[in-house]
C-alpha cells in the first residue's frame, strides 16, 4: 500500500514539472497566469486522486501541537483584512472546495484542480489568477541547491529583475554582477565598482533595465548603462560611471554613506537612506538633490516606496521606528506623516506590499514585523525606547536570552514572526511574488546561514534552507518561477527551486552541511 502511495506522489511531481517546464519553454516568465489558464486539457486521462495531496496534511507538514497552538494565537492577533485578501488572492474557487466533504480547509490538490477546470466546477472554463497562485504557492522552491556562482568576497545583495530576466548580485570585492537568467544564467555584465568604501551596500535596477545604480559608504551613488553591449565594465575605462552627489554645502564636508537606495516605479527619480539620519530623493532629470529631510535620530538603513504612484516614503532606522512621508502634504520640515511603533531594536530593512497599506520590517530584535499604515501615529510617544539593563551591539554580540520574549508596550504592528537571527549586518526580509504565490508567503536571510519561509497568516515556519556557511545578508524570490536565490557572507549564490526537478544539485567546493527542513 505504501507502494503505490508513493508511486502516486512521484506520478504527480513528474506532472507538475512537466506543467511547470511547459509553462517555462511556451509562454516565457511573463505568460505564466495564461499559460495556467491553458494548460490542463492533456491531463484528462490522469487517475483523479484528491488524497495524491491532501493525506492528512499540507505540503509543508505542518501538525505539531505546538505549531498548531502557536497557529491560533497568530491568527487571534493577525487583521481580519489583511488575512482576507491573502486568501482571496491564493486560494481556489470554493466548488473545488466542496467536492472533499468535510475536509475543505486542506489543499486541493493539484491533480483534482485540473480535473475540476475540464468539467467547469468554477463555471468560468478556466483557471482564475487565485487558483493559479494557489497551485504555484505550493511547490516551494525548497529544492537543491544549485551553484549558481561562487566569489572570494561576501555577497551582499542579491536582487531579480521586475521581469525576472535578469539577476543582480553585489559583492564586497568592488564587483557587481548581471545574470541573465533566461540564457542559461550567463554573466551578462560584470561590473567593477568605483571608488567604493567598504562594500556595495545597495543596488536598484531602473524599471527599463537599462540603468543601475549602486551605493556604499560614500554619499556619491554611481548609476551605470547596463544595456551597453560589453560584458566588462570597469568604471570609466570600458564604460562611463556617472557620479550621483547627494551632498550639499550645507554639509560641511562630513562625509556620510548610502544604506539603501531605490528606483522610483517611473525611473525619474531614487530615494535613498543615509547614515546621517537622512531620506534623500534625487530627481535624475534635473541631476541633483530635490528633497532632504532629517528623518530619524539615528542611521536611516532601510527606504522603500509604499506604492506605483511615488508618493508614499517609508524608512526605517535604528532609531527602532518605523516611519511613513507623504511627499504631497509635508506637514513641516522633517515631519513624517506617521510613525510606527513595535520593534525594541533597530529596523534593518522595509519591504512594502506594494499596495501602499501593508509592509514588513525586518529588525535587530529579531523578529520581523507586519504594519499597517493606517494605524500610524502621528508622532512617536515621547518615550518610544524600552528601557533595558543590559548592554548589546548586533554586530559581533548575540541577542540577550532575557530579552527574546519582551514586547513594546505601544506595538502597533499587526502580527509578529519569530524564528530567524539579525546579527551581524542588515539582513533583509520579503514578501513572496503576488504573482505565483499571492503574497501570502514573507521570507528572510538569516545569520545563522539560512533562508527562513514563514506563512503570512498563520505566522508557521514553512521551510528552513539551509546549504550556506555564514550569515545571509539577501535573498531574493523568482517573480513568476519557483526559484528562490539566496547568496551569503561565504561567497557562494545558490539556487533553490520546487521539489520534482531531477536535474542533479550542482555543489560548491567548500565542504559545508546542507540540510533543508519542512516544518
Amino acid at each position: 500500500m505504501q507502494f503505490v502511495e508513493k508511486a502516486k506522489k512521484k506520478k504527480l511531481l513528474r506532472t507538475v514539472t512537466r506543467v511547470v517546464s511547459f509553462v517555462r519553454v511556451s509562454y516565457g516568465s511573463r505568460g505564466l497566469e495564461f499559460a495556467a489558464d491553458e494548460m490542463g486539457y492533456a491531463m484528462s486521462r490522469l487517475e483523479i486522486e484528491s488524497d495524491l495531496c491532501d493525506a492528512g496534511k499540507d505540503f509543508s507538514g505542518v501538525g505539531s501541537s505546538s505549531g498548531s497552538q502557536r497557529s491560533s494565537e497568530h491568527l487571534a492577533e493577525l487583521d481580519h483584512e489583511i488575512s482576507q485578501i491573502t486568501k482571496l488572492k491564493s486560494s481556489p474557487h470554493q466548488r473545488f472546495s466542496r467536492e472533499v466533504p468535510g475536509r475543505h480547509q486542506l489543499p486541493v490538490s493539484t491533480v483534482r484542480m485540473l480535473a475540476g477546470r475540464e468539467s467547469n466546477f468554477s463555471g468560468r472554463g478556466r483557471f482564475s489568477a487565485a487558483d493559479c497562485c494557489h497551485i504555484l504557492s505550493r511547490y516551494l522552491p525548497v529544492k537543491g541547491p544549485w551553484l549558481v556562482d561562487q566569489m572570494n568576497s561576501r555577497a551582499y545583495v542579491s536582487q531579480f529583475s521586475t521581469d525576472g530576466s535578469l539577476f543582480i548580485a553585489g559583492f564586497q570585492g568592488s564587483h557587481i554582477r548581471i545574470y541573465n537568467v533566461e540564457k542559461g544564467w550567463k554573466v551578462q555584465k560584470d561590473i567593477h565598482a568605483k571608488s567604493l568604501r567598504w562594500t556595495v551596500t545597495d543596488t536598484s535596477l531602473s524599471p527599463d533595465q537599462r540603468n543601475l545604480v549602486y551605493a556604499s559608504m560614500s554619499p556619491i551613488v554611481h548609476i551605470v548603462d547596463v544595456g551597453s553591449g560589453t560584458t566588462q565594465s570597469h568604471a570609466n575605462v570600458t564604460v562611463y560611471h556617472d557620479g550621483l552627489d547627494f551632498s550639499s554645502d550645507e554639509d560641511g564636508g562630513y562625509s556620510f554613506g548610502i544604506f539603501s537606495v531605490k528606483f522610483s516605479t517611473n525611473g525619474r527619480e531614487l530615494v535613498a537612506g543615509s547614515s546621517d539620519d537622512s531620506i534623500y530623493v534625487y530627481d535624475l532629470e534635473a541631476n541633483r538633490v530635490s528633497l532632504r529631510t532629517i528623518a530619524h535620530t539615528s542611521d536611516v538603513n532601510t527606504v522603500c516606496f509604499a506604492d506605483e504612484s511615488g508618493n508614499l516614503i517609508l524608512s526605517g532606522s535604528d532609531d527602532n521606528l518605523c516611519k511613513v512621508w507623504d511627499r504631497r502634504c509635508f506637514i513641516g520640515r522633517d515631519k513624517p506623516a506617521g510613525v510606527l511603533v513595535g520593534h525594541l531594536e533597530g529596523v534593518t530593512f522595509i519591504d512594502s506590499r506594494g499596495d501602499g497599506r501593508y509592509f514588513i520590517s525586518n529588525g535587530k530584535d529579531q523578529t520581523i514585523k507586519l504594519w499597517d499604515i493606517r494605524k500610524m501615529s502621528s508622532s512617536a510617544p515621547s518615550r518610544h525606547e524600552v528601557q533595558r539593563n543590559y548592554e548589546w551591539d548586533y554586530r559581533w554580540m548575540d541577542y540577550p536570552p532575557e530579552a527574546r520574549d519582551l514586547k513594546h508596550p505601544s506595538d502597533q504592528s499587526v502580527s509578529t514572526y519569530k524564528g530567524h537571527s539579525v546579527l551581524r549586518t542588515l539582513i533583509r526580509c520579503y514578501f513572496s511574488p503576488a504573482h505565483s504565490t499571492g503574497q501570502k508567503y514573507i521570507y528572510t536571510g538569516s545569520n545563522d546561514s539560512s533562508v527562513y519561509i514563514y506563512d503570512l497568516v498563520s505566522g508557521d515556519k514553512v521551510a528552513v534552507l539551509k546549504h550556506h556557511s555564514s550569515p545571509v545578508r539577501d535573498c531574493n524570490w523568482h517573480p513568476y518561477y519557483p526559484t528562490l536565490i539566496s547568496s551569503s557572507w561565504d561567497g557562494d549564490l545558490v539556487k533553490w527551486e520546487f521539489p520534482g526537478s531531477d536535474e542533479a544539485p550542482i555543489m560548491s567546493k567548500k565542504r559545508v552541511r546542507r540540510r533543508h527542513f519542512y516544518y
